[in-house]
């Protein structure tokens, strides 16, 4: 939007809708074996709840594969989906493998992921002439050691031997020796990675990632063909997902690389990745591993975008995993993604926005829901909005859901769905709420898209250590990301956070290639070693006013002020303008300013309510997100009060007009009495409130709707909402805490409705409730007198899960045809805690005062 925006045109703008900013979904299409039809359905009915398109990803069959992944019969399907999504106004995204990571019958040995391997064996004293076989079939012999002590010891210093090849295996020329030593052989081995969850036909060694040649052997076998078949213009990205190989550390050429990019050899220093300590052996992992960074960039990333940009078609990537890459690999990337929902935790997500930030891509997406109140089909809406709020907070704007599972028609029982991840389709009885969700968060999505982010406070990622300390010789993960979580912990995170604060992270890379101005406040948590370049940094943030913390660090740069992880949140209070002044809250805030309005969105994270005063200057509204309506307004600093998982938008400028209150009496009508309950295709009944279907006869595997009806008498008034009732927290308050994927995010409270309501009164629809507070306005539709209060109820699919017996046979019958692909997770968890029904008595509150704008 222009930078002269107004208030008013900012919030018509919000109200609109926004579908290029709609949360897509992940297309799992099983097999391969799909159907037109089928596919032609499912995108419709993606379209007509407001989702925005579609993520396609390729994975193990479920029944007998009707062809082979990458024939051309899938191939014509894949086009024909893509039109199809083009006609209905979706975005049609490609995965270009199979499962992941990238690789298959065409990743030839000399193509395949390969991993440092160390074989230790003491010898007798004297000199040796040792005859060494390989271990492993395709292991090839790297070096060899000789180091004092016993194999059992922590290794020390040592001699490179001499290796001559013959034959088929290699000499080791031993010295002559007392004392008890030890042999050190390296071997090269492949890791023997296969494709994970791979449909028919794409089953397959992983590439290895640090050779181009293996990465453009999978662009002719798989992504070439795919982009003949589906052009550019039918396509929004090509994919890759997270990066999962695993411990791949090694390509044929490294030693050459690493002395051409290091300036010293490798080889004779290569015992050193098993040393943990010493200033020597941190140097060469470290440099050990930013080769490999270097490699995995040059020639998977960059090799990857470049084929793309000439066909047409920007390149997305999960970048984060093993092979290592920093979070400054995003650049060679056209798109960012990341995943992981925890708002005060370092996360793939906030790895994502970072780059994204530095980078210039106003666009950041994350996989959203991965696992999402698992098992299968037991998330709700508010579990879908709860966590998407999550990765708002840490900098997305496009939601891609985890996701909707392609299942034919006549699949018996449940049909298809995922091994571990929600399945978020039409199957779902709350489905008919699913256009409210979309809604919601397309505004919010498209919102934070509008201006440029505000972020008081810069968090240092120390990438030389963390690639140090990444060596699986000494317990490291070869994931730069996971390194950082060991270092960047919620307990520097969360002082940021729950002051109102936000954040970005940078690397020394972002240093070099984007030059960012320093902000109020920079964060160096842990570190060891600091670049020239970026103390340099450091010193000039110090110099033009900006505050250095250097947390637990043993490295000082001139102005910089060491501190304890214990002092940082009264720190940040001193020298930071905290939005929430000196409290701390649950409550997350994203701040952009978009000309001269300030636009926070503000989302409780927890299970109960919470309250929190934003430190704002001149009058300020509050936006509801879903319908734009102004809800509170005032002057000054904002008493913002939130029900368990509600967002609300917060806007502010000096232009901006404000709202008065009139005093104005209010009532409150309990729906106590007159109950009706209908369950689909049966006559009504009277019921009593609270009314919990699974304590009914022959309910317990109901997955569906009933709807409950009142007539209610009810006096004139200017404004009415329908109160459902109260909320149950079933946590402790607080936020929840994650890993990377688990465990799986679900919302810790107990609604008056299980799950979603429909709200009708007197015949006219007036929306869907879906979460905290459980209130709708439905002053449009009542009226003095007799009124007919309807509320359709609908549940999650759990209770058909947990009663599914198809689904054990459909497992046996695919692992008998085609060998374990995938294991279901927790189906036994289905009915954890649910709860279906109307469970509390509605009530009506009236007002006959009125609302005007000032």
């Amino acid at each position: 939007m222009s930078q002269n925006v107004t208030a008013d045109q900012l919030r018509d703008a919000l109200r609109a809708d926004h579908p290029e900013n709609a949360p897509m979904m992940r297309w799992w299409w099983f097999g391969p074996a799909v159907e037109r039809t089928e596919l032609d359905r499912e995108l419709t009915t993606m379209a007509a709840a407001g989702l925005g398109g579609v993520e396609v990803a390729f994975v193990y069959p479920l029944e007998e594969a009707t062809t082979t992944f990458g024939s051309p019969e899938l191939l014509a399907d894949l086009r024909w989906a893509a039109e199809r999504a083009r006609e209905l106004g979706l975005r049609f995204d490609l995965t270009i493998g199979s499962g992941w990571s990238y690789g298959g019958p065409h990743i030839t040995p000399d193509l395949a992921a390969r991993g440092l391997q160390w074989d230790r064996r003491e010898i007798g004293l004297g000199a040796h002439e040792l005859a060494v076989s390989a271990p492993f079939p395709g292991d090839e012999l790297v070096a060899a050691y000789l180091a004092p002590g016993s194999a059992q010891e922590p290794v020390s210093h040592t001699v490179q031997l001499d290796v001559q090849p013959v034959g088929d295996s290699w000499q080791v020329t031993v010295p002559d020796g007392s004392g008890t030593r030890h042999v050190l052989v390296a071997w090269s081995r492949l890791t023997g990675q296969q494709v994970k969850r791979a449909a028919v036909g794409a089953e397959g060694p992983v590439l290895d990632h640090y050779s181009a040649a293996a990465t453009q052997a999978h662009l002719r076998a798989v992504a070439d063909p795919m982009l003949d078949a589906v052009p550019a213009e039918l396509l929004g990205s090509v994919f890759c997902d997270s990066l999962e190989v695993y411990h791949a550390d090694w390509t044929p050429d490294l030693a050459a690389e690493f002395a051409a990019r290091r300036g010293y050899p490798l080889l004779p220093e290569l015992p050193r990745l098993l040393q943990a300590h010493g200033d020597q052996a941190h140097r060469l992992r470290a440099d050990y591993h930013r080769t490999l960074v270097d490699l995995y960039e040059e020639r998977f990333v960059a090799v990857v975008q470049a084929w793309a940009a000439g066909c047409g078609v920007p390149f997305r990537i999960q970048g984060y995993g093993t092979p290592p890459a920093t979070l400054s690999s995003y650049r060679f990337a056209d798109a960012f993604e990341g995943e992981g929902w925890g708002w005060t935790e370092l996360t793939a997500t906030r790895w994502a926005s970072s780059a994204a930030h530095h980078y210039g891509r106003d666009v950041v997406s994350c996989e959203a829901w991965t696992w999402v109140h698992s098992p299968s089909f037991r998330a709700t809406p508010l579990d879908l909005l709860a966590e998407a709020h999550e990765h708002l907070l840490n900098g997305v704007t496009l939601l891609i859901g985890h996701g909707w599972p392609y299942s034919p028609s006549g699949a018996p029982g449940l049909g298809w769905f995922f091994y571990a991840a929600g399945c978020l389709d039409d199957r779902n009885p709350w489905w008919p709420a699913m256009p409210a969700v979309t809604a919601h968060l397309s505004r919010l999505s498209w919102l934070l898209q509008q201006g440029s982010g505000v972020a008081d406070v810069a968090v240092y990622v120390p990438t030389e250590d963390l690639l140090a300390q990444s060596a699986t010789g000494i317990g490291g993960s070869l994931d730069v990301w996971r390194e950082a979580n060991r270092t960047i912990t919620s307990d520097v995170l969360g002082p940021i956070r729950r002051s109102g604060l936000d954040y970005r992270l940078f690397d020394d890379d972002v240093l070099t290639h984007a030059a960012p101005e320093p902000p109020a406040v920079v964060i160096v948590p842990s570190t060891r070693t600091l670049p020239s370049a970026t103390r340099e940094w450091l010193e000039a943030a110090a110099r033009s006013g900006s505050t250095v913390l250097m947390i637990d660090s043993s490295v000082s740069p001139t102005g910089s002020r060491a501190i304890s992880t214990a002092e940082l949140g009264s720190v940040l209070r001193l020298v930071a303008a905290a939005p929430f002044g000196e409290a701390e809250s649950e409550i997350g805030l994203v701040h952009r300013r978009v000309g001269d309005l300030e636009v926070r969105v503000l989302a409780n994270t927890a299970s109960t309510p919470q309250q929190v005063t934003v430190d704002v200057e001149g009058p300020w509204q509050r936006w509801h997100p879903s319908t734009a309506e102004v809800t509170a307004s005032g002057t000054g600093p904002a008493a913002v009060g939130l029900s368990p998982y509600e967002a609300t938008i917060l806007v502010s400028g000096a232009e901006m007009e404000t709202m008065s209150v009139e005093a104005a009496g209010s009532e409150t009508v309990s729906l106590t009495d007159g109950w009706r309950v209908a369950f689909a295709d049966e006559a009504s009944e009277p019921v009593t409130l609270p009314h919990r279907w699974e304590d009914q006869p022959g309910r317990a595997g109901y997955s569906g709707s009933a709807t409950y009806s009142t007539t209610a008498e009810l006096p004139g008034a200017s404004s009415a909402v329908l109160d459902l009732g109260p909320v149950t927290s079933l946590g402790d308050g607080r936020s929840p805490q994650r890993g990377m994927v688990g465990p799986a995010y679900r919302a810790a409270v107990r609604g008056p409705v299980g799950e979603v309501a429909l709200v009708r009164v007197n015949g006219l629809d007036c929306g869907a409730v879906v979460a905290p507070p459980y209130r709708i306005d439905v002053s449009e539709a009542v009226r003095p007198g007799a009124n007919t209060i309807e509320i359709t109820v609908h549940n999650t699919a759990a209770n058909a899960l947990a009663h599914d017996g198809e689904i054990s046979a459909l497992v046996e019958r695919t692992e008998a045809r085609y060998g374990r692909r995938f294991v279901l997770q927790e189906l036994g968890k289905a009915l954890d805690g649910v709860a279906s029904g109307l469970l509390a008595v509605p009530a009506v509150e009236l007002s006959r005062g009125s609302t005007a704008e000032a």
